[in-house]
C-alpha cells in the first residue's frame, strides 16, 4: 500500500515544488514508512513526484523510483501472482525492472496484463515525455485525477484533498483501461490528451470486443473541454484477467425439487439437499480451494515475526495480530475468518473488527454513572471487581447493541468452537454521534470524496472507524482498551455483487426472471470500482494499512463467472438460503453452523449507522454532510492529529 503523486505544470508561474500541505498529509498517512518527493523538469513542463510507502513485502523501497535513463515509477499494488516476485523480493523493484525493458506500448501493455492483484501506477518515461497510468480491472486501489482550469495543470493522486469552494475538484481515473499522456504535446497545444488501452477479453484466437465509443463518451463526460480521451491508433489493449461472465440460461428446471425446503423454516441441515447432488459438492468443494488460495496470498505476503519455539508458546498472549478481518459474523466474514485461519500460523492472533454506533441513550439510574463512563473510554481499573466488569460490557449493550454486533459475537463463538487454540481478538469498536461527526468533518468526509450519496457516507464512516481499530477487548474477566496493530486489513466486499446477496436481485429476480438477475450481476460487477472499489481503498489506507478483497481474486471471480447463475444462487428460497447458495454451502462444508443461515445485512443497518442522524434519508440522495468544508476541516485536523 502506498499513497502516490504526479503533480505536471505546463506553466511556470503555475509550478511548485511542495505538494499542498493537507494533499502531502493525506498521502503520508498512507503510507507511515517512507516518504521521497522527486521533480523532473523539462522546458516544456515540469513533474513532482510523491511516494508514500507501508512497507509489506521484501527489502523497504522509497519511492518514487527512477532508473538510470530518467524513468520515474510509482506504485501502490499487490503482485500476488501473473509476474514473479520471489520471496524477500519487494514487487515496486520487479515492477520497475520489467518497465524499464520495456521497448514500446505493447511491452508495457503485456506487463500489466500480467499482474494479478490490486495496483495502480504511474510511470513516466522520459525519452518519449509519456506519462502513463491507471488501475487494476476491478479498480481495488484508488487512483484521482484533478485538470486545473484552461490546462496549464493536472495531478494524479491515490487521495485527494478539498479546496475551498471548488466542486468536483478530483474525480476517480476509471479502471476501463489505462491511459498515456504525451506530456511535451500537451505543453505546447494546452490540450491534454488521454490516450487510451481497454480491457479486452480474448478467447481462443479470438478477441471480444466491448463497445469501446461507449466508454470513451463516458469518460470524457465528465472531464473539463480542454481534455479529451481517445483510442490508441494501433488498437492496441490489456488482456481482460478473469473469464466473461456465464449468461447461459437452464434448458431444464433443476433436477433439486426446492418445493420441501421453501416451506419448511430453514436450518443448516436444509444445506445438505443440496450437498446430496454429486455435482453441487463437487462445485463447492473448487469454489473453497480458489478461495481459500486467494485468502492464502493474502494473509501470507506480508512481514512477520518468526514462529516460536515449543519453549515459548506460553507467550503466544504477547503475539501482535498481522492480520484484521472487517467482521460482521455475517457470512461472508465468517468464512474469510475460517480460512484465514487455516493459513495465518496458529501462534498468531486474528483482530476481527466489529463497529457498532450509538443508539439514542436511555436514561441511566445516577449510580451507574461514574461506572458508564469508565467503559465509554474501554478502561478497567485493576482493583475493579470481575462482576463489575461485566455489569459495564452489559450497560454497554445497551448503546451499542447493533444487529452486527450481536452477530459479531455469535461468530466469535462459532471460530472458537471451530478452532479453540487461535486467539480471535474480537474487538468492539463503538462510537458515538460525537465521534462521528467530529472525524467526518475532519477525515472521512475528503476521503469519500468524490462520491458524495448518503449511502457513501455511511459505508464510508463505518468501513474508517471499523478498520481504524481502536476500541475495547471484552473478556469474562475484563474489558481493556486495545488497538489493532495489523497493517493488513481483509473484507468480504465482492461476494454480494457477484453471488446475489442485495435485495435489489431478487427484486430485480422477481420481476424478470433469471435473464434479469444474470444482467443485474454484470452490472454490480462492472460497476464496482466507482461505486465502492476507491472509496474504501481511500478510507482504509487513511490508517496505514492496506485493504485486501478475496473475494475479488482474478482466479475467484473467474471461478464464480464460468459456472451458471444456478449454481450460486437460488432466488426462489427464502432469505438466509437463496442469496449467496454456494457461500453458504461453502461455510456448511467448512464446519460452520448458525452463520451459514444468516440474511444480508447492508453494513450501514447492521452497525446502525444509518440510524444515528436522519432516518428519512434515501441512499442515493447527495450528502450534505459530505459537502465541502474543508476550512472547517483544516481547524479539526489540527485539533485531533496523533
Amino acid at each position: 500500500m502506498c499513497g502516490i503523486c504526479c503533480s505536471v505544470s505546463f506553466s511556470v508561474e503555475h509550478f511548485s515544488k511542495d505538494l499542498k500541505e493537507d494533499l502531502l498529509c493525506n498521502l503520508k498517512r498512507r503510507g507511515p514508512n517512507s516518504s521521497k518527493q522527486l521533480l523532473k523538469t523539462d522546458v516544456n513542463y515540469q513533474c513532482l513526484f510523491s511516494g508514500h510507502v507501508l512497507h509489506l513485502r521484501g527489502v523497504l523501497t522509497a519511492q518514487p523510483m527512477e532508473d538510470e535513463r530518467g524513468n520515474v515509477f510509482l506504485w501502490n499494488g499487490e503482485v500476488f501472482s501473473g509476474v514473479m516476485v520471489k520471496a524477500g523480493e519487494n514487487d515496486t523493484q520487479i515492477m520497475f525492472n520489467y518497465l524499464s525493458s520495456c521497448k514500446n506500448e505493447s511491452d508495457i501493455l503485456s506487463v500489466f496484463s500480467e499482474v494479478q492483484g490490486p495496483w495502480s501506477f504511474i510511470y513516466y518515461q522520459a525519452s518519449s515525455h509519456y506519462l502513463w497510468f491507471g488501475r487494476d480491472f476491478f479498480g481495488r486501489r484508488s487512483l484521482l485525477w484533478h485538470f486545473s482550469d484552461l490546462g496549464k495543470s493536472f495531478s494524479l493522486s491515490s487521495v485527494g484533498a478539498q479546496i475551498s469552494g471548488v466542486a468536483n475538484q478530483w474525480q476517480e481515473v476509471p479502471a476501463s483501461g489505462i491511459f498515456r499522456i504525451d506530456l511535451k504535446s500537451a505543453s505546447t497545444s494546452r490540450l491534454v490528451v488521454l490516450k487510451f488501452y481497454p480491457w479486452k477479453y480474448i478467447s481462443g484466437e479470438n478477441v471480444i470486443t466491448e463497445e469501446c465509443v461507449n466508454t470513451l463518451t463516458q469518460i470524457a463526460a465528465d472531464l473539463p473541454p480542454f481534455v479529451s480521451v481517445v483510442a490508441n491508433e494501433a488498437k492496441l489493449y490489456l488482456k481482460d484477467p478473469v473469464v466473461p461472465l456465464n449468461m447461459m440460461l437452464p434448458p431444464i428446471p433443476s433436477e433439486i425439487d426446492c418445493s420441501t425446503i421453501s416451506n419448511t423454516p430453514p436450518t443448516r441441515e436444509t444445506f445438505q439437499v443440496f450437498l446430496t447432488n454429486g455435482h453441487m459438492k463437487e462445485v463447492v468443494q473448487q469454489f473453497i480451494d480458489v478461495l481459500s488460495s486467494a485468502v492464502k496470498k493474502r494473509v501470507l505476503c506480508l512481514p512477520r515475526d518468526e514462529p516460536l519455539t515449543p519453549n515459548e508458546v506460553l507467550r503466544t498472549h504477547e503475539r501482535k495480530a498481522n492480520v484484521a478481518i472487517l467482521f460482521s459474523g455475517g457470512i461472508d466474514s465468517m468464512v474469510i475468518a475460517t480460512l484465514a485461519d487455516r493459513h495465518i500460523p496458529l501462534d498468531e492472533p486474528i483482530d476481527l473488527l466489529n463497529v457498532a454506533f450509538m443508539t439514542k441513550e436511555k436514561i441511566i439510574p445516577a449510580s451507574f454513572n461514574k461506572q458508564r463512563g469508565r467503559q465509554k473510554n474501554c478502561k478497567t481499573p485493576a482493583e475493579e471487581s470481575s462482576e463489575n466488569t461485566a455489569v459495564a460490557a452489559d450497560r454497554s449493550d445497551k448503546q451499542f447493541n447493533a444487529p452486527d454486533r450481536i452477530t459479531g459475537r455469535a461468530g466469535l463463538k462459532e471460530l472458537q468452537v471451530t478452532n479453540p487454540f487461535r486467539i480471535w481478538n474480537f474487538v468492539e469498536i463503538n462510537v458515538s454521534l460525537e465521534e462521528l461527526q467530529k472525524f467526518r468533518r475532519a477525515r472521512i468526509c475528503q476521503l469519500v470524496h468524490p462520491l458524495d450519496t448518503v449511502l457513501d457516507d455511511s459505508i464510508g464512516c463505518a468501513v474508517w472507524f471499523a478498520s481504524r481499530g481502536t476500541g475495547c477487548l471484552v473478556t469474562p474477566d475484563e474489558v481493556k482498551s486495545y488497538q489493532s496493530s495489523a497493517k493488513v486489513v481483509l473484507t468480504g466486499i465482492g461476494a454480494d455483487e457477484q453471488l446475489a446477496g442485495y435485495s435489489r436481485h431478487r427484486v430485480r429476480f422477481q420481476t424478470h426472471g433469471l435473464e434479469g438477475l444474470i444482467k443485474e450481476i454484470k452490472m454490480e460487477l462492472g460497476r464496482i470500482s466507482s461505486r465502492n472499489l476507491g472509496r474504501d481503498d481511500r478510507v482504509i489506507g487513511d490508517h496505514g494499512k492496506e485493504a485486501r478483497f478475496p473475494f475479488l481474486d482474478e482466479n475467484v471471480v473467474s471461478f464464480l463467472n464460468s459456472l451458471p447463475v444456478w449454481e450460486k444462487t437460488n432466488l426462489t428460497l427464502p432469505r438466509g438460503i437463496g442469496e449467496k447458495l454456494i457461500l453458504r454451502l461453502a461455510a456448511v462444508e467448512l464446519g460452520l453452523t448458525a452463520s451459514t443461515l444468516l440474511p444480508k445485512r447492508a453494513m450501514q443497518f447492521g452497525s446502525r449507522i444509518a440510524k444515528m442522524e436522519n432516518n428519512n434519508e434515501k441512499a442515493s440522495d447527495k450528502c450534505g454532510r459530505l459537502q465541502d468544508i474543508s476550512l472547517e476541516n483544516f481547524s479539526v485536523e489540527k485539533e485531533i492529529k496523533t
